[in-house]
């Protein structure tokens, strides 16, 4: 086995959580903060542009002594070893995790099968770069020689959430080039596109590591057919180009072999957004800009690997998700970044983390008594907290936040962003400490309001504050989340890196198209064979 096999719920560090569990469950965080002036220093990290604070949590030091002995227990160490040295983690799909190794320094070794692989990742990284310059600089044209003025990335998934996210996250850093996103297979998401475009001056970049996913050949298909309106077939060869592994495929849709980009099959679709499935980003926003991000993933990655767990910012932050998950049975977190270029973070996170960890079934392959994946999402703040912040405040549910905030803005604006920071900082504090029913009444309020406007607070944060959004500081911050997955992944005792739990509503929909053509006839429960009717019979 490549990976530690063990049951968390049968360490010695997880019955001591259990029993420290209920000691301290219904202890409030005002007291803990007013017990221990020092508090705040003692669950703060403080690294590189990055200032940590988890202490707004309802944790104590015992509590987190005992979550560091439980990543000890389950083997973390040797995880992490085995992650970074290529051992085939992936177990049920019967490869290596690495992608770590495209954003490592070109002298790093990372091997898979006995193999340096970091010589092929900077050729294809040499490649993305001549390929963007060449486009940004206009000495790529299209077939009427015109230079390209927009770029539809066509895929789905991490080839599409991926760079999607990056693309709008960086837009200060965004270049002349208009860039497009079409993922969902509903035809009318890509003619709403096709009505902003020019055949003459587009860039089409489909990236589909097999080159048969439904959504995005029905997608490139539409795209070509109204692309070959305007021009011939020999245009394809200058206005589309593929990230992928099929190169027969992609050759067979009229791509030119020099314009694929490969992928390896020991990169996740949804850690891929490092390899040339990012191409989009570097033609959006400039391949230097592209490879900071890099850069910025590999100081995360170097933090994570060296660092003491104690001082560890995705182990401490995936810790206290066990924390609330396993103990607290908080089913969701929220991620609330006050920025609204990060409009899509949260998006991304849901796919990086839900389908990584949400499973049943642990390392052995027996089912699971105790709860892995979380609920993920989010919006910015201040819109979020004209929207879903009452039920965070006041509702029933504990759903523990983390809170991204950025100490500079981008276009330096100090009015907007002292009233942004001030909100920031503001709901944390509103979390942690509620208004008490006497501090209502001191208020002034009637009797009878009193009781709704009473706040419990112990609504736990972590409040990540970085110095500014640059492509480096996003390029750490993803992989933060990144490695936090895995660390969850590691203490579950499950499979972060397969998505078995898409496939099966591929292969169900395959065959229900094939009923809308009449080809042939399935068996199924009687509410979809009624909705089959219902959706025939209004054709």
């Amino acid at each position: 086995m490549a990976l530690p096999n063990i049951n968390p719920t049968t360490t010695k560090s997880w019955k001591k959580l259990q029993a420290h569990f209920e000691a301290v469950k219904d202890v409030h965080m005002k007291d803990l903060f007013a017990e221990d002036k020092t508090r705040a220093n003692k669950f703060t990290i403080k690294w590189d542009d990055f200032y940590v604070d988890f202490s707004k949590n309802r944790i104590t030091e015992e509590t987190l002594k005992y979550l560091l002995e439980l990543a000890d227990d389950v083997k973390l160490k040797d995880a992490i070893k085995s992650q970074f040295s290529g051992e085939i983690i992936n177990e049920t799909e019967g490869r290596a995790v690495l992608h770590t190794a495209l954003r490592a320094p070109k002298d790093a070794d990372f091997k898979v099968d006995g193999v340096n692989v970091m010589p092929e990742i900077y050729q294809v990284k040499q490649k993305i770069e001549g390929f963007t310059n060449e486009v940004v600089s206009g000495q790529r044209k299209g077939y009427t020689g015109k230079a390209f003025t927009d770029v539809v990335n066509i895929g789905i998934g991490g080839s599409d959430l991926g760079p999607a996210m990056v693309v709008d996250s960086l837009q200060y850093y965004k270049n002349h080039l208009t860039t497009h996103f079409v993922s969902n297979v509903d035809g009318d998401h890509v003619n709403e596109v096709i009505k902003k475009l020019d055949p003459e001056t587009t860039l089409f970049v489909i990236v589909s590591k097999t080159f048969t996913t439904q959504e995005t050949l029905s997608n490139a298909n539409t795209l070509k057919d109204w692309f070959l309106k305007s021009a011939n077939s020999d245009a394809i060869a200058k206005h589309f180009v593929a990230v992928s592994t099929n190169i027969e495929k992609v050759q067979g849709f009229g791509i030119d072999a020099n314009n694929i980009f490969p992928m390896w099959d020991w990169v996740g679709g949804r850690f891929s957004l490092w390899s040339a499935v990012g191409l989009t980003v570097s033609l959006a926003v400039g391949y230097d800009n592209f490879d900071s991000l890099l850069k910025g993933a590999n100081k995360m990655d170097e933090h994570f690997k060296n660092e003491d767990f104690e001082s560890n910012i995705p182990v401490v932050l995936a810790l206290l998700t066990i924390w609330y998950n396993n103990f607290f049975e908080a089913e969701s977190e929220a991620v609330i970044p006050y920025s609204q270029y990060l409009n899509q973070f949260a998006t991304y996170l849901q796919q990086g983390i839900m389908e990584s960890n949400g499973k049943s079934v642990d390392r052995n392959g027996n089912a699971i008594d105790y709860q892995t994946g979380t609920i993920i999402w989010g919006e910015p703040g201040t819109n979020s907290q004209h929207a879903f912040f009452q039920l965070i405040h006041q509702g029933t549910k504990l759903i523990p936040a983390d809170f991204i905030g950025f100490t500079k803005s981008l276009h330096g604006n100090k009015d907007h962003q002292d009233k942004l920071m001030s909100n920031f900082l503001a709901q944390t504090e509103a979390l942690l400490n509620g208004k008490t029913e006497a501090e209502v009444v001191a208020e002034g309020t009637n009797e009878a309001i009193t009781p709704f406007k009473v706040f419990k607070g112990n609504k736990p944060t972590n409040t990540i504050f970085i110095n500014k959004l640059s492509p480096e500081s996003l390029g750490k911050l993803i992989a933060m989340y990144e490695h936090k997955i895995f660390v969850q992944g590691i203490i579950w005792n499950i499979f972060s890196y397969d998505q078995f739990g898409v496939e099966l509503g591929k292969q169900l929909a395959s065959k229900i198209l094939q009923e809308f053509n009449g080809s042939v006839t399935n068996e199924h429960d009687s509410s979809t064979q009624n909705l089959l009717n219902y959706y025939n019979q209004s054709e």
